[in-house]
């Protein structure tokens, strides 16, 4: 190994708070540090939970602490853009590295004068970005690094019994596009095919899913659970077949997909934004919001005599670059290049 770094790690939203982003940021932040390098970590989630991380975490630290750490760092890293954090570049110059993990616009879509702003600062920084579609939005050239996924939590496991067929693990929000799964039972159930389908997730929008599950006479095909973590959670991917992930927004990348393949399901996704880097061959797409489209590749996977070989024979040569180590050995060649190391 290199020298090691002083790392300024800044991630607007980290544990305990949810998301692909937060799980990314925690699993970068562990490699780093167990690769030999020093990390502290920056965020604006101010909530804390007992559980314990081999480095420091400042939860939204006041404007003199910031500086102070920007001015400790030997290479600050932004686990996707944020002002908040980074504005002490302009008193204390320090290597910058960027990671994008999301298109540069407002919640709903809107372009803002923050985000133009965050266009033209990122000039001024390497550039990393989860995926190919995800590297056309950023306004300066980009390294393509896909997400890692916690290998050392979701596996197969060959005692638990694969007796449930398709998985849908998300945020319950229209964007996550579970209405249009559940629009490709209706299809199927023409087919007179009933699969069994088990929303994992919670969101505003589940009062709305179950109302619609009862008003297409699908309540006996659903399976609302809830949300699950760990243990559980891979517990549960382990019994079922396909993991679809129908998304109406053009994801950045698709980490469930990973998660649900390193389980053993075989990932059925929108060909849309980075979902298909996700997935590389492991895994089938469908047109994008297209549910009858999506119903004809749901009847293909769970058919009888279909052969799988091919997608499970591929699943671990790409799962295997998007381990934890081999995701934080790429980013930490980026981060050294930046700091002349």
């Amino acid at each position: 190994m290199s020298c090691p770094m002083k790392i300024l790690f800044s991630s607007h939203f980290f544990h305990p708070s949810i998301g692909g982003i937060q799980e990314v940021g925690r699993i970068l932040a562990g490699e780093f540090t167990r690769a030999g390098h020093e990390v502290q970590v920056v965020t604006h989630t101010a909530e804390r939970d007992s559980v314990e991380f081999p480095f420091p975490i400042h939860r939204r630290p006041g404007a003199l602490e910031l500086l102070r750490l920007v001015e400790w760092c030997d290479v600050f890293f932004h686990n996707n853009i944020s002002l908040r954090t980074a504005w002490p570049l302009l008193l204390r110059r320090r290597p910058w590295v960027a990671a994008h993990h999301a298109l540069i616009t407002r919640v709903d879509g809107r372009i803002g004068w923050q985000d133009r702003l965050k266009q033209r600062v990122v000039r001024g920084a390497r550039n990393i970005v989860v995926s190919k579609a995800l590297g056309q939005h950023i306004a300066a050239p980009a390294v393509v690094i896909g997400n890692p996924y916690r290998d050392d939590l979701f596996r197969c496991d060959p005692a638990i019994v694969r007796d449930r067929d398709l998985v849908f693990l998300g945020r319950l929000v229209p964007d996550k596009g579970a209405d249009l799964l559940f629009q490709a039972l209706v299809q199927l159930r023409e087919r007179r095919l009933l699969p069994g389908l088990t929303v994992v997730g919670q969101g505003p929008a589940e009062s709305v899913l179950r109302e619609l599950s009862r008003q297409l006479g699908l309540e006996s095909q659903i399976d609302f659970v809830g949300q699950k973590t760990g243990p559980e959670l891979t517990a549960l991917l382990n019994r079922h077949r396909v993991l679809v992930v129908p998304s109406r927004l053009q994801e950045p990348f698709g980490l469930v997909a990973l998660e649900g393949m390193a389980c053993g399901c075989i990932p059925l996704v929108a060909n849309c934004g980075g979902l298909p880097d996700a997935i590389g061959v492991a895994g089938v797409t469908f047109r994008h919001e297209d549910a009858e489209d999506a119903a004809r590749s749901i009847e293909k996977l769970l058919a009888p005599d279909a052969d799988l070989r091919r997608y499970k024979e591929a699943a671990a040569p790409h799962l295997a670059k998007h381990t934890a180590a081999a995701v934080a050995a790429q980013y930490l060649r980026v981060l050294e290049e930046a700091a002349g190391r």
